[in-house]
């Protein structure tokens, strides 16, 4: 063992002696490049490997599916246009090496001007007519892009032309398509021009008149590509000749749908663009506007064979603001007016029998009748088919055809009062179709007209007879079609809340709308309501009546009715009882967004308060806005919020500014947004006090705490600043992320301060850079307007602070903090809070629901949401168990409505189940809006539904917090056990 150890250590020794006297040669290393497999050699050697054209087919259909980059686009483009040309005789193959270039020239980033002349030259040498039709679509494809190249669109536009003439319709259509989607006006076809060499020859024909020549293509495909490729040209800003007017007339008699279809739109497009131009009359010498022409035509199709024609026809014919009155009035009727006749006068008809050289004997019987019959239809201003073409509309056995006239006759007559009025008995009589969809559309078009009409008492029975329909959403449409109608008699007054007090006691889920409908009712009717008093009140000029039940809903509608129409008829209140007055000053407290503020004589109590009211929360706008703007200038004036009473100014303007939202309510959202700005400035000025820091740690736990809590609240509010509040400008939202960015730097120096080590410091330090350069590249626009604040004094120290230990980023962060100025606020133009409202539950019961344990039961949730952006995958439902337990529930889309601007209607089920209980308890309910902070308001919105991921996921992951919005409500619950 000995002499093996020593022989070890020999051997050691001398390989050192070896290796200090002839050093080794330092080998260099080589150098290896990384490149990515190319896909024009992989796809090379493939295509060599086929055997036959199935294999070749298949190993195209393989390359189809992956991505190919950019860089390998024109190799790869080479490789198949020499497969083409050389070794591949089977049509499939070039079929599918054609549809390949042109998806290979969509690639982002690839310019297809180098593949031109090769796939104008196959086009050129190819036989099939399968293969030229998607060699055409990939010409089309290279065209579109590649808009700016004059002389490349020129050489497309003639090679078109020039397989115009190919007998399969495949190749036709796309020569018409190319045409449509590349034609221009000032460069006309040419004849003599050679489309591989782009030769100019001599300017004959311009593309209109080209694709025109198609309208009698034998083919209905090809007549339908040729109107499609006209309406391209249209959609592109090319005007459309005047000429083509009577083609496309002669084709709305064609007998295939497509062609009758395309048309019909042509036909409106024409009148759009030449709506006085005078056209003649068939068989006939009058005249008439070219868009009363084609008003009969597109009525006329109304009636057509097809529902798809229907429908666009009843469209089209909503959009014609420009008919006559008598060709609108005509469709109301079937039988043709007599104004749209051409009669002759007196003069003509004695002109003509003298020109006859005959005179009536009158010795025998009909003798001076006219020699030859007269064809009515030849004189008739509109075709006779035309007429009542709505009337056939809304008769139609297609829905679809009913609602699109319920749509157009609303559009003509919010045009046309005269025509509103003819065509109010057609739209009440659409309240009876057997379809909900049709008859809750027909009621949104009578709302739209309901400023100029005035409903009668039968058409007014009508109307109420929908109040007993079991849809909800039917009934509330009505219940706000009634808000804006004006009735004409007092009998319509007394019908309609005879009706709706039906409907009350039917549904008393519709309380609030009801009650909301005769509101209106009475302040749009006061005159009419005025003789129903007494009997509504059910008093007596000499005997007292028993005072109703204030907790009837029934008696607080008519009150709500009566008040409302005393506030414009102030004679009314001399009608009311004593327990009127009582019960006014009761429901103006409890119900004030019903009942309205009234002059009452000699009720001294409620008028003096009624009016101190009216004259804070009613005063002019212009003063409050006046008073924001004086507030947030006083404000302006503190260059640092440390000066004495800089604070308590604060303090009074926050207090103001509350105030100022709680009376007026247009300022509302304005006024809460400033307030809590600057309350998240007064929080960050008094947690970074200098008491606070000149202390040690251990003598200041009960700062530090109450500075975190202030760092915790000041980010809520900054979340509520941003998610909250709808109407915020680019200015406003860099100053919210200001606010939360200064929070969060006093978060990381709490942090460093409370916690021992530097190890939990390097991650929160790279967070915080990484928000730091995040704000700057949002907000590089408005960075000139942060001039001495925290953001830009650390833009200032960047290279400083990527660079610096996390202790000496702290110690620069709390100087920061302390040296920057208050950063004033520009004032908002118009701003709304989003805000919820739980209508139902109510929250008065004291009937506990009951159920078994384990079991669920269903909680019906009704609330209205006013302002609240992207509703569908923000507002969430919390329900708060009496143990502390909190369950969100994600309401589906299809329980959101909209019942006007700005106002969305959540009516959904909340499950509800829990262990059994001793007692009833009470659980609560309110709405919540999701947030991410990830998601600033200067980004594109994602869409609401999602149908790879049905919405769920999606919004799962990407919710950060909740803000509150809504009250919540209480419920009582019993879960008890079940019985064995």
């Amino acid at each position: 063992m000995m002499a093996a150890h020593l022989k070890k250590r020999v051997y050691e020794e001398f390989s050192k002696t070896v290796v200090q006297q002839h050093p080794l040669e330092e080998v260099p290393a080589k150098k290896l490049r990384l490149t990515k497999p190319s896909k024009s050699a992989a796809l090379h050697l493939d295509l060599c490997k086929a055997t036959n054209s199935t294999d070749a087919l298949q190993y195209l259909l393989h390359f189809a599916r992956k991505p190919v980059e950019v860089e390998s686009v024109e190799g790869v483009i080479r490789i198949l246009l020499e497969h083409y040309y050389k070794k591949e005789t089977d049509t499939s193959v070039r079929l599918k090496i054609a549809s390949l270039l042109g998806l290979l020239s969509k690639t982002q980033g690839f310019t297809p001007d180098c593949i031109v002349d090769d796939a104008i030259s196959t086009l050129n040498n190819e036989k099939s007519h399968q293969v030229l039709a998607q060699l055409l679509d990939t010409l089309l494809v290279i065209g579109t892009q590649l808009p700016d190249s004059v002389a490349i669109t020129q050489r497309l536009i003639e090679v078109a032309c020039k397989h115009l003439s190919d007998t399969y319709f495949g190749v036709r259509n796309k020569c018409l398509q190319l045409l449509g989607c590349l034609g221009t006006v000032d460069k006309p076809l040419t004849k003599d021009s050679d489309a591989t060499t782009g030769l100019p020859g001599t300017p004959i024909r311009d593309v209109q008149s080209v694709i025109s020549d198609y309208f009698a293509d034998q083919d209905p495909r090809v007549r339908t590509a040729a109107i499609k490729a006209m309406l391209q040209l249209h959609d592109r800003g090319m005007k459309i000749q005047q000429t083509i007017y009577n083609q496309a007339c002669k084709l709305l008699n064609d007998d295939y749908e497509q062609v009758r279809s395309a048309a019909v739109q042509m036909v409106w497009v024409l009148s759009q663009l030449y709506p006085e131009s005078i056209v003649p009359i068939p068989s006939s010498n009058e005249e008439i506007r070219l868009v009363d022409d084609s008003f009969g035509k597109v009525s006329h199709m109304v009636s057509d064979g097809s529902w798809v024609v229907r429908v666009q026809a009843a469209k089209l014919l909503g959009s014609m603001l420009q008919v006559s009155p008598h060709f609108l009035e005509q469709t109301l009727d079937k039988k043709l007016m007599s104004d749209l006749r051409r009669k002759r006068t007196a003069h003509e008809r004695a002109k003509e029998l003298y020109a006859s050289g005959e005179f009536s004997s009158g010795r025998r019987w009909a003798d001076d009748a006219p020699k030859e019959r007269v064809d009515t239809s030849g004189v008739n201003l509109i075709d006779s088919g035309a007429c009542g073409a709505f009337v056939h509309g809304l008769e139609d056995e297609m829905y679809e055809v009913r609602i699109a006239a319920v749509e157009a006759l609303c559009s003509l007559a919010q045009s046309s009062v005269s025509f509103a009025t003819k065509c109010l008995d057609f739209l009440v009589d659409m309240f009876n179709d057997e379809i909900e969809e049709v008859r809750l559309q027909s009621i949104h078009a009578l709302r739209q007209i309901s400023t100029n009409i005035t409903l009668r008492e039968d058409q007014l029975d009508v109307v109420l007879a929908v109040l007993e329909d079991s849809s909800r959403d039917i009934r509330e449409a009505l219940h706000e079609l009634l808000c804006y109608t004006n009735v004409s008699t007092k009998e319509c007054i007394q019908l309609a809340l005879l009706e709706l007090l039906k409907n009350l006691t039917k549904y008393p889920s519709d309380r609030n709308s009801v009650w909301k409908c005769l509101r209106f009712l009475g302040v749009r009717h006061p005159t009419l309501v005025l003789p129903l008093v007494p009997e509504l009140l059910s008093t007596h000029p000499y005997f007292d009546t028993p005072e109703p039940d204030m907790d009837d809903p029934a008696y607080i509608a008519v009150l709500v009715l009566v008040f409302n129409s005393a506030k414009a008829c102030p004679t009314m209140s001399a009608l009311f009882s004593d327990h009127t007055f009582r019960h006014y000053a009761y429901l103006q407290d409890s119900l004030s967004h019903l009942v309205p503020q009234l002059r009452l004589p000699g009720k001294k109590l409620i008028s003096g308060l009624g009016s101190e009211v009216c004259g804070l929360v009613s005063g002019s706008v212009e003063s409050a806005r006046l008073f924001l703007q004086d507030s947030l200038a006083r404000v302006s004036m503190l260059q640092s919020l440390e000066a004495p009473g800089a604070q308590d100014l604060l303090d009074f303007t926050i207090r103001d500014l509350q105030r100022l939202g709680e009376l007026q309510t247009e300022l509302a959202g304005s006024a809460d947004f400033c307030a809590t700005y600057l309350r998240c400035q007064l929080l960050l000025t008094k947690a970074l006090q200098e008491k606070l820091w000149s202390m040690a740690v251990p003598l200041c736990l009960k700062q530090n705490a109450m500075a975190s809590a202030a760092v915790k609240q000041i980010l809520e509010e900054t979340y509520k600043l941003e998610f909250l509040y709808s109407g915020l400008e680019t200015r406003q939202v860099a100053t919210i992320h200001h606010v939360r960015l200064q929070a969060k730097a006093l978060q990381l120096v709490l942090t460093a301060r409370t916690k021992r080590g530097v190890d939990p410091l390097i991650s929160v330090c790279e967070k915080f850079i990484q928000e730091v350069e995040s704000f700057q590249r949002l907000f590089m626009s408005e960075l000139s307007h942060f001039q001495d604040s925290f953001v830009e004094k650390l833009l200032e120290l960047m290279p400083r602070l990527v660079a610096c230990k996390p202790l000496d980023l702290v110690k620069i962060l709390h100087t920061t903090l302390r040296q920057s100025g208050f950063l004033h606020l520009k004032i908002p133009e118009q701003i709304h809070r989003a805000s919820a409202i739980i209508i139902e539950p109510t929250g008065e019961s004291d009937n506990p629901l009951r159920f078994t344990t384990g079991l669920v039961v269903a909680l019906d949730i009704d609330a209205t949401l006013e302002h609240v952006q992207d509703h569908q995958s923000t507002v969430k439902v919390e329900v708060l168990y009496p143990d502390g337990q909190a369950h969100i529930i994600h309401p589906k889309p299809g329980d959101f409505r909209h019942p006007g601007p700005g106002r969305v209607r959540l009516i959904t089920q909340v499950y509800l189940s829990h262990s059994a209980w001793t007692e009833p308890c009470q659980l609560e309910v309110r709405l919540l809006l999701a947030y991410s902070s990830s998601t600033c308001k200067l980004s594109t919105p994602k869409p609401a539904w999602n149908e790879s991921t049905e919405g769920l996921p999606q919004a799962e992951s990407s919710i950060e917090g909740t803000i509150p919005l809504s009250k919540p409500v209480k419920v009582f619950i019993m879960p008890k056990l079940a019985r064995r």
